[in-house]
């Protein structure tokens, strides 16, 4: 195998964005079938960069090679689909029966974080990131009880418990991100949304302080929220173009944060927050990949 060769493949691997398992099967049959064409050429009587040079051509470019394979590998399965909305229509229906008033909410939250460890610990499959984003609530959730605080109290509890999550996030969203930065987006989904209602139910809570049965009241919308949420999960499993699932994603933050907004007072300033939460969750993911890619490849003079 020619170096032009064997630098085209590492494009392929690079833009291909499926899981290990699949790209090392993928990127085999590839390198088979480029040495059995090159060998042929070469047997007609080209040398070896020629017969490299025909190759390629034959081949096409390594980005619309990678994007051809990325499409017909992306699209999960309707049962992948059915998983990894799973983990919303739960939430949605906890909401909109009010079970969190009779403890469902941490045997829910037990839930997600048995599964999301199972599917960790068997190679991260599609169905999985759903769960895994669930998983993160308990510790989303503690962050947003700690406002409840005596405000001394608060300020020094929270210096001490954001560098810690945001570690935790950090070690996560690479670990996700090594396989396609979607995935970690579609991981934080739920956060905005969930971050909107703590924000809207402080806002109408009572004089007495916060609890559970301040969400009662916006229940049903809550319920909405996570519904809309599974559809845009199984649409995400469903289509294979990179660039419809990052629509919608985006659709459905907006979408959801619409229905945050519908359902409670919000001022401009709470509003602006939640949607540059939402799209830093989308974003940051790709821009670290960005950097964790541009890092892997140094330039060279």
């Amino acid at each position: 195998m020619t170096g032009r060769l064997d630098s085209y493949l590492r494009d392929i691997r690079e833009n291909l964005r499926l899981n290990p398992v699949a790209e090392q099967e993928i990127i085999s049959e590839l390198e088979t079938h480029a040495e059995e064409r090159l060998l042929e050429m070469k047997e007609a009587g080209l040398s070896e960069e020629e017969a490299a040079e025909e190759c390629l051509g034959l081949l096409g470019s390594a980005k619309m090679v990678a994007r051809q394979i990325y499409e017909a590998h992306s699209q999960g399965t309707w049962r992948q689909a059915l998983l990894a909305a799973l983990p919303h229509l739960f939430f949605a229906l906890l909401c909109a029966l009010r079970w969190w008033n009779i403890g469902w909410l941490p045997v829910a939250l037990g839930v997600a974080v048995g599964i999301a460890i199972y599917g960790w610990c068997h190679g991260k499959p599609t169905w999985l990131f759903p769960w895994l984003g669930y998983s993160l609530l308990p510790v989303v959730i503690t962050g947003l009880l700690l406002l409840y605080l005596p405000s001394g109290w608060a300020w020094v509890t929270i210096l001490l418990y954001v560098p810690l999550v945001l570690l935790l996030l950090s070690y996560i969203a690479i670990r996700v991100i090594n396989s396609d930065w979607l995935y970690s987006a579609l991981m934080m989904l739920p956060i905005p949304s969930l971050v909107g209602w703590f924000v809207v139910a402080k806002m109408e809570a009572t004089p007495g302080g916060f609890n559970l049965k301040q969400f009662n009241e916006f229940a049903p919308w809550i319920g909405l929220s996570f519904l809309v949420l599974a559809v845009t999960v199984a649409i995400f499993i469903r289509i294979r173009q990179r660039r419809l699932k990052l629509v919608i994603l985006s659709l459905s933050g907006v979408l959801s944060l619409i229905i945050v907004a519908s359902a409670g007072t919000l001022r401009f300033p709470a509003m602006l927050a939640l949607f540059l939460l939402m799209f830093a969750l989308l974003l940051v993911p790709a821009f670290l990949d960005h950097w964790m890619r541009q890092g892997s490849h140094p330039a060279t003079t």
